[in-house]
This record gives C-alpha cells, sequence and structure tokens, in this order.
C-alpha cells in the first residue's frame, strides 16, 4: 500500500486506475497516449458520482430546505476550492503526473489541477471498489463539511431582519465599505448598519456575499446577546 493510498483510506486492485487518475493531459500528450491516458475522462466520472452523493446527504440532512438553498449548499460543497482543501491533507498535487512544463510552471500547486484530480480518484475509487468505497472516501472528505457550508449558506440577511425587527429597531441597512484586488478578483467589504451605528462587517467576492458575510457578523452578536 503506498503513501497515498494510506492518506485516501483505500487499497487499489488495480494499480494503474489511480496512476491514471493522477495524469494530467500535459503528461499523457508528452509521452504521446493522447486523450487515453490522461485524467479528463475519469474527471467526467467522478464529477457526476460527486453532484450525487452531495445532492442526496443534502437532501437527507435538510430535505425540507427550498429547491434553491438546497442548490446553493450543493454548489458550496462541490466547488474547486471546496475540493482543494479536501485534497491537501491527501498530498494529491504533489502526487499529480504533470509534464515537465508544467512542474516548472508550478502545476503541483494549481487549484484547477488539484480539484480535477480529486474528482478523478474519486471515479477511480468507483470503479476499483464500488459505489460503497466511492462514498466511504466522500464521508471522509467532503460530507464532514456538510453542516458548517450550511451554516454558510443560511440567508442571514434574512435572519438579521428578523432578529432586528423582533427588538423593535429599525430595520438594517447596508453600505459598501471597500474594495480591493484586480478586476477579475476583486473582494468587497460591506458593513451592516442599524440605529446609526455599525453592527456588523464582512468580505466577499461579490457585493452579495460581502452583505450576507456582515450580515452574519451582526446576527452573532445578536445571538450572544439571547443567551
Amino acid at each position: 500500500m503506498t503513501d497515498l493510498e494510506k492518506r485516501l483510506g483505500y487499497e487499489f486492485r488495480d494499480p494503474s486506475l489511480l496512476t491514471l487518475a493522477l495524469t494530467h493531459s500535459s503528461r499523457s500528450n508528452e509521452e504521446g497516449r493522447g486523450h487515453l491516458g490522461c485524467n479528463e475522462r475519469l474527471e467526467f466520472l467522478g464529477d457526476s458520482i460527486l453532484g450525487f452523493v452531495v445532492a442526496e446527504a443534502i437532501f437527507r440532512a435538510y430535505g425540507k430546505k427550498p429547491e434553491g438553498e438546497m442548490t446553493r449548499l450543493r454548489a458550496e460543497l462541490v466547488c474547486e476550492s471546496s475540493l482543494v482543501d479536501s485534497a491537501a491533507p491527501l498530498g494529491i498535487g504533489e502526487a499529480l503526473r504533470l509534464s515537465r512544463g508544467e512542474e516548472q510552471g508550478g502545476g503541483h500547486s494549481r487549484p484547477s489541477m488539484i480539484a480535477d484530480a480529486f474528482e478523478a480518484i474519486l471515479a477511480a475509487i468507483y470503479l476499483d471498489g464500488g459505489e460503497q468505497e466511492a462514498r466511504a472516501f466522500l464521508g471522509r472528505t467532503i460530507l464532514p463539511k456538510l453542516e458548517s457550508a450550511a451554516a454558510a449558506c443560511r440567508d442571514y440577511k434574512t435572519l438579521l431582519q428578523e432578529a432586528v425587527q423582533a427588538k423593535g429597531l429599525t430595520a438594517p441597512t447596508y453600505r459598501m465599505a471597500g474594495e480591493s484586488g484586480p478586476d477579475h478578483q476583486k473582494t468587497f467589504t460591506a458593513q451592516v448598519i442599524y440605529n446609526g451605528a455599525v453592527a456588523g462587517e464582512g468580505s466577499g467576492r461579490s457585493k452579495k456575499e460581502a452583505e450576507q458575510a456582515a450580515a452574519r457578523a451582526a446576527y452573532a452578536v445578536f445571538a450572544e446577546e439571547k443567551r
């Protein structure tokens, strides 16, 4: 059993599947093997397995939520950053099989390549060991984040407004406090105001996300005051 398999928690009957899952198209092309020698087809299968298992878990745990909320929660769990976060302790980035050019260009730490390999490994486990082993792998990596992701996806603007109104206070308003970063990757900072004072501040990749973060900070204060 290799060190990577130990970290994955799964030993392959057919180790070539794991090798394929780790092989980027640049390496396959460098070796003259074309699309059959890279992980793109496994990634295609893994993406579908990931989406189904995560959707099922959300439905079982939060099936009474509106469809839109469940969709946002699924997106939170299967997005690139979530996969990269889960792949980091497994050492998937370091294990990628890349061309010399990609290695020199920092491919081992490129988020898109790591996320693709994570999905490819999921598919490889499914093909090698079946559905239960694939579910078990996600149970060790992605699904433990379900509760925290659900909390992050809550509509804190609505929750805050309801909490403020219950206390008979003026409805909160929002204002942008700043933005930073290049145009293609800006970070926005928002503040929530009620009773003439800043009650919370938060940042996000969009103005809407920043307002939600600010509302979450303000709502946390309300939650503490209720204790």
